[in-house]
């Protein structure tokens, strides 16, 4: 990996830890949509991260979800139980985000924070070894 790579990935990785700090403040603020929001998102910077390492992208969350789970999931490079968490977050902030008079609970943002903490550490092993 390139100077610059490694650039990218750590600025993305750095984007991913910061917004898991991000959901953390909300949720202990009661703010159930934002802590959504940033749990979902330092799960797609993660994401972000290891498509670098290989040099992909998309131009749409479903895109880079798509490619993510062809090149790391597909072949056990990442676990595939907390690969799922970040369609189900994909899918919640979705709704959360676009759709009226829905609002997430506290549970699943809670719930969220979790599986993105668990995200984010799974991608840094990744990202170690690759």
């Amino acid at each position: 990996m390139n100077d610059d790579l490694k650039s990218l990935v750590k600025y993305r990785m750095d984007e991913a830890r910061e917004s898991l700090d991000e959901a953390v403040l909300l949720l202990d603020s009661e703010k159930a949509r934002g802590a959504l929001n940033r749990a979902y998102y330092a799960m797609f910077y993660s994401t972000l991260a290891l498509l670098a390492i290989k040099e992909l992208g998309a131009s749409k969350h479903s895109g880079v979800i798509r490619l993510f789970h062809e090149h790391y999931v597909q072949d056990g490079t990442f676990d595939k139980e907390i690969a799922r968490s970040l369609s189900i977050a994909f899918d919640l902030r979705n709704k959360s985000d676009y759709r009226e008079l829905v609002s997430p609970s506290g549970e699943e943002a809670k719930d969220t924070l979790e599986a993105a903490k668990k995200f984010v550490a799974e991608a840094e092993r990744v990202i170690e070894i690759a």
